[in-house]
């Protein structure tokens, strides 16, 4: 993956345990939560997404029940995920699938995290913090402030004490350690016939092994533990977005990039960028007669690109309209305009690049606007396309996964453009996002292993 270094041993790279033993019983659902759909795949896939996918993790333990191995197994196949090493059958409590997961590892200073698999919004930053605490402490645990008070209750289920806030910390996972602390808490633990501890940090306070550090977690980071969580999780995916700052680390030279939208603004700065750092740029805009609505018309522009240079790596799609009005006051030649050009032209692209690009793999940039978390006024057909296009990257990055194409959408904020000024007149300069960061960003994006995200881009 991205990021690795090969010269690295992989024995000695951090490992992740991840807990996909469990039954949901809270969940009253007949499959069990973790392979439940949530944004298009189980959420399992979503777990092991995060951690394939940073560069730190050198491998991957799954914990499993018996029953559900075969399942596990072919979604491991389908997803080509690496670094997944083994699957361990898991035991009737956490604390036995945890062991499961640590007899597992081989080495003990290895830096192990242990997550739960129903926690699939965890992000990189987390995974970071964690790995870093563990330079200098051997427990790790991530923990978010709580925002309600706190009480206390005894058996008569009134308050006996209400702790102060400021001190508390709601757990969340992963929890790191040392392979060999681990591996001591769990061996401790299987001879202790009355220990009544929840997670893996209790285990080592329990048996006063070491100190555990609290790293920040991510408020997002939820554990799907309720029906409503599901739907909470899914609209959280909906709304993910993140920022790919660094990631541009990757050579251009000899790849061939077509850019659809190339004539002005960001799909000029792209072409220009791009060109600058050694590719073979093929441009296409109206201003050629090309109309990305129309299929012929950018299959034509991609055969040409495959004639002349035997492939095609990367395909950015910026053409877009917007049409400021209310929408009473739109007549339907305007509003098919905009649904043309930013929906429909998003899903020609998107399909025609596949079938240049499905043997080969490569990477596609379509481009959304921050309206698609919410509807604006006066922009309601515009707003509306653009959350269809992430809707519709976040489908297509699943349907293409297998065939090694990425897609992702790009979300600047307010950017100075032709496109813009045309529409809301001349602004001050320094409030707006220069379409060259934006360039940036899409090439660094398209360069990068992440598919069906939302990749912000901010001055």
């Amino acid at each position: 993956m991205s990021g690795t270094n090969p010269a690295i041993d992989e024995r000695t790279r951090p490992v992740a345990i991840i807990l996909a033993s469990g039954i949901g019983s809270r969940f009253r659902s007949e499959a069990p939560k973790q392979f439940l759909k949530l944004a298009g795949k189980t959420v399992l896939e979503h777990t092991l997404d995060v951690f394939q996918l940073h560069p730190d993790i050198g491998e991957i333990v799954i914990v499993v029940a018996p029953e559900n191995r075969l399942l596990v197994e072919e979604l491991v196949t389908r997803g080509a995920y690496s670094k997944v090493t083994a699957l361990v059958t898991g035991g009737a409590t956490r604390q036995a699938s945890s062991a499961s997961g640590i007899a597992a590892v081989t080495g003990d200073n290895r830096k192990v995290l242990v997550h739960d698999a129903v926690r699939p919004l965890l992000d990189h930053a987390v995974i970071g913090r964690c790995l870093v605490a563990l330079d200098s402490h051997d427990a790790v645990d991530t923990g978010i402030p709580s925002g309600d008070t706190v009480i206390r209750v005894n058996d008569e289920d009134c308050i006996a004490d209400i702790p102060e806030r400021a001190m508390l910390r709601l757990g969340q996972t992963p929890q790191g350690f040392r392979a060999s602390l681990l591996r001591k808490a769990h061996a401790r633990a299987s001879r202790d016939p009355v220990l009544n501890v929840t997670d893996d940090c209790g285990l080592i306070l329990h048996y006063k092994l070491a100190d555990v550090k609290v790293v920040a977690g991510d408020v997002n980071n939820i554990k799907i533990t309720y029906p409503s969580d599901i739907y909470l999780a899914d609209r959280l995916f909906q709304l993910r977005s993140r920022e790919l700052a660094g990631m541009d680390a990757g050579s251009l030279e000899g790849k061939c990039v077509v850019v659809f939208g190339a004539s002005r603004g960001i799909g000029e700065r792209i072409a220009a960028l791009a060109t600058e750092r050694g590719a073979h740029i093929v441009a296409a805009s109206r201003r050629e007669g090309v109309n990305v609505a129309d299929a012929n018309s950018v299959r034509k522009i991609l055969a040409g690109a495959m004639g002349r240079w035997g492939r095609v790596d990367m395909i950015a799609n910026t053409a877009g309209v917007l049409r400021m009005g209310l929408l009473s006051g739109q007549d339907y030649a305007t509003i098919d305009e905009q649904l043309l050009t930013n929906l429909r032209g998003s899903i020609v692209v998107a399909r025609e690049a596949f079938e240049v690009m499905k043997n080969t793999g490569g990477n596609i940039a379509l481009f959304t606007s921050s309206s698609y978390t919410r509807g604006r006024a006066r922009s309601s057909v515009y707003s509306a396309t653009k959350a269809a296009v992430v809707n519709l990257v976040q489908s297509l990055a699943q349907e293409y996964r297998s065939f090694g194409v990425r897609i992702n959408a790009i979300n600047p904020e307010r950017t100075a453009t032709p496109m813009r000024t045309e529409n809301f007149g001349n602004e001050p300069e320094a409030e707006l996002l220069d379409a060259g960061k934006v360039a940036a960003a899409t090439i660094a994006t398209m360069l990068s292993d992440v598919s069906g995200e939302v990749i912000d881009v901010r001055r």
